[in-house]
């Protein structure tokens, strides 16, 4: 028997009480099978609310565009390690995710199929603000964007062991989110390929609100946009 409407799940068994509890262990990034015992609810009922949850938040991310100011832009290759004799920019069937950053800000990811110049101009033209002061590193797919419209755009020689330029050219912003993401992934011990976007998203979404008060920004993001 379904309990009274709630403002946070529509069609829903928990109670507001539950659903808060429920979002409150989310927010301290347990596992799904430790929220499920912490709560006592079922371990689908937990899996069912948190991939609605993710749905939201990648909903969120995607709101967010253009960047402007200060970014970094740089891609970078989630999935099994490297197998031996596969080398190069994605290799052995890695996900490539481009990211860009803002200085002391919000970070933006999108799943790619390469990192060929068209494929990231594309996305940088749809989420940078041509005004921007574009931050990369020295690979050929970002070669071109000052004639794109971009004309502050400084880049970084990784190649030659330098990792801050003159004048403070660096992509260490997004290189910090790529480490977090993935050491926060691998806990996980394996996703399937259907769902990464949802974590990745997940990530993003964590790391732009890593200053605020998690629980209650969840919480504000179900009432506003409930669950089902």
């Amino acid at each position: 028997m379904l309990t009274a409407r709630n403002r946070y799940i529509s069609r829903s068994h928990f109670s507001e009480a539950k659903v808060r509890q429920l979002l409150r262990l989310f927010a301290l990034d347990l596992e799904a099978t430790k929220i499920a015992t912490l709560a006592h609810v079922s371990r689908r009922s937990v899996n069912r609310l948190v991939q609605q949850l993710r749905v939201r938040m990648a909903q969120e991310c995607e709101r967010h565009a253009p960047f402007r100011g200060t970014v970094e832009v740089d891609e970078s290759y989630f999935g099994r390690r490297r197998v031996r004799g596969k080398r190069g920019r994605g290799a052995s069937g890695k996900t490539i995710v481009f990211g860009v950053f803002k200085r002391n800000g919000r970070v933006y990811t999108q799943i790619v199929p390469d990192a060929k110049r068209a494929t990231l101009r594309a996305v940088i033209r749809g989420r940078v603000a041509l005004a921007s002061v574009v931050h990369s590193d020295g690979w050929r797919g970002y070669d071109g964007l000052v004639d794109l419209g971009y004309r502050k755009h400084f880049r970084v020689a990784h190649r030659q062991e330098i990792f801050v330029g003159r004048h403070g050219v660096h992509i260490n912003g997004i290189e910090s989110f790529w480490s977090t993401a993935k050491t926060r992934l691998a806990r996980r011990r394996g996703i399937r390929p259907e769902y990464f976007y949802w974590h990745l998203k997940e990530c993003e979404f964590r790391f732009n609100h890593r200053h605020g008060n998690l629980y209650e920004i969840l919480l504000a993001l179900v009432r506003n946009h409930p669950l089902k």
